[in-house]
């Protein structure tokens, strides 16, 4: 199984290296060389069975031979066992025919942790054979900060510094990334909004003397392992629904496009996906791209659903490299464009995106009354990142195919807005009820690459 860049000028690599190389020599994204198809004959066997053996069955042919079969299973054991519930990615009835993937019952409540905790005990597995040691380096609008330093804190063979928008995050996010003390992981607050962030992180990995230097890697959304594990959980909930006899359609709220992008990797192996819906706050360049207006960016507006206040969305290169039918070149001189502001897209690439994907947008007012409606519906609390998903799957379902939207974070991450919405101030699970308690370690750090880079340079175990 090989890996081949957007861009087409980076070689292909293993699974295993494409892992641990996170973004592409030439500034592009790794994607599988060719998409593994599953049979439906596959896809039934997989009713009722535990969800790390569906990981194992869906992920397996994505690995090669970088680990053996009993490699593979122990690393997904031990990845799933922190969850706090059973089933790991449970299935909630809101409304005839429409249903909530929880996916926030893993250690920081939000579904990066279904990525972050096995890609951490990959990267572990593979750094102990090699003898080798690394530096992540990632951006964080939230979510994935937290899962990353979760996933690697005490880790051996592994630093982590995690770059998130100072002031521009929920008091809990930025609290699950600030209270480990473990001395290998690292939270900086960089003066900017999340693009800097990930901009920054960019800038590392194009600036080869430090990459190799620091042996970088990445572990955002980026890193094709994270959107891999992501693949599992759309076949999970759409067996439990009846596929592959029946289609059932996906409502996903995000910013950075990793998520929806695992959904339209499930269609492609063979699950019978009707919908793959994106669903957007205020920040809707997805949308607008996706309505045919374009990619163009303009100013990131602050959200109670941050996590999704994003204008340059990384992710959208991998579905742009599908829709211009894997024309490297094309890539290439669309995210040349994008660092000029923006770029339109071709009318046949428009056509295949709106084949696969539709969307909708969600404002600040119709997030808090989703949230408020949603509860007295059906008695569920939701995070403001699924109210958006609830909004919008809302528009687009249809009476004959279940529509499962994503449940993103727990309430819990974003109480001031659930309570501003509900009334209701969601408590921590007990498990992390001292959080507020937990002394703080943070950086603050300018928004520029040499002290980003100067930072870590020091701060590394050598």
């Amino acid at each position: 199984m090989k890996y081949i860049s957007t861009r087409g000028q980076a070689p292909e690599l293993t699974f295993e290296d494409a892992m641990l190389t996170g973004l592409a020599r030439d500034g592009g994204l790794y994607v599988p060389a060719e998409i593994p198809q599953m049979s439906q004959d596959e896809i039934a066997a997989l009713a009722g069975l535990s969800y790390e053996e569906t990981a194992f069955r869906v992920m397996r042919p994505f690995i090669g031979d970088c680990f053996t079969d009993e490699e593979f299973r122990a690393i997904i054991a031990r990845a799933y066992a922190g969850f706090g519930h059973a089933a790991r990615a449970p299935l909630k009835q809101l409304a005839p025919n429409h249903f909530l993937l929880e996916l926030f019952h893993g250690p920081t409540l939000a579904f990066k942790d279904f990525a972050m905790q096995l890609i951490g005990q990959l990267f572990q597995s593979a750094l102990e054979r090699r003898g080798d040691r690394v530096t992540i380096a990632g951006a964080t609008s939230g979510d994935t900060g937290s899962a990353a330093m979760e996933a690697f804190r005490g880790l051996s063979n592994v630093d982590v510094f995690i770059l998130y928008p100072h002031g521009r995050v929920s008091e809990v996010q930025r609290r699950q990334m600030t209270t480990p003390q473990d001395a290998n992981v690292h939270a900086l607050a960089v003066d900017g909004d999340f693009d800097d962030c990930q901009a920054r992180v960019k800038d590392m990995f194009n600036d080869f003397d430090f990459r190799d230097g620091v042996k970088l890697a990445g572990v955002n959304s980026i890193n094709i392992a994270r959107v891999l594990a992501q693949v599992v959980y759309y076949f999970s909930a759409a067996v439990s629904l009846g596929a592959p006899q029946r289609k059932v359609s996906f409502t996903v709220p995000t910013g950075n496009f990793g998520d929806i992008f695992a959904g339209f990797i499930a269609k492609q192996m063979g699950l019978p996906i009707d919908q793959l819906v994106v669903a957007t706050n205020q920040n809707d360049i997805l949308h607008r791209c996706l309505s045919g207006q374009g990619y163009h960016k303009g100013d990131t507006q602050p959200s109670i659903s941050p996590s999704m206040d994003i204008q340059v969305s990384s992710n959208f290169e991998r579905a742009l490299f599908y829709a211009y039918g894997k024309d490297a070149k094309a890539i290439a001189q669309l995210m040349d464009e994008l660092k000029t502001g923006g770029f339109d897209v071709s009318q046949g690439a428009m056509q295949a995106l709106s084949e696969t994907y539709a969307s909708g947008r969600t404002s600040e007012e119709e997030t808090l009354a989703t949230i408020k409606s949603e509860l007295a519906a059906s008695g569920e609390l939701l995070c403001p990142h699924g109210a958006v998903g609830v909004k919008v799957a809302n528009e687009h379902r249809k009476a004959d195919v279940p529509m499962i939207t994503l449940a993103t974070a727990h309430p819990a991450k974003f109480p001031a807005a659930v309570e501003d919405a509900s009334g209701i101030h969601p408590p921590l699970p007990p498990r992390m009820s001292d959080l507020y308690e937990r002394s703080e370690r943070v950086t603050r750090i300018a928004n520029d690459l040499a002290a980003l880079e100067n930072h870590i340079r020091k701060n590394i175990a050598h």
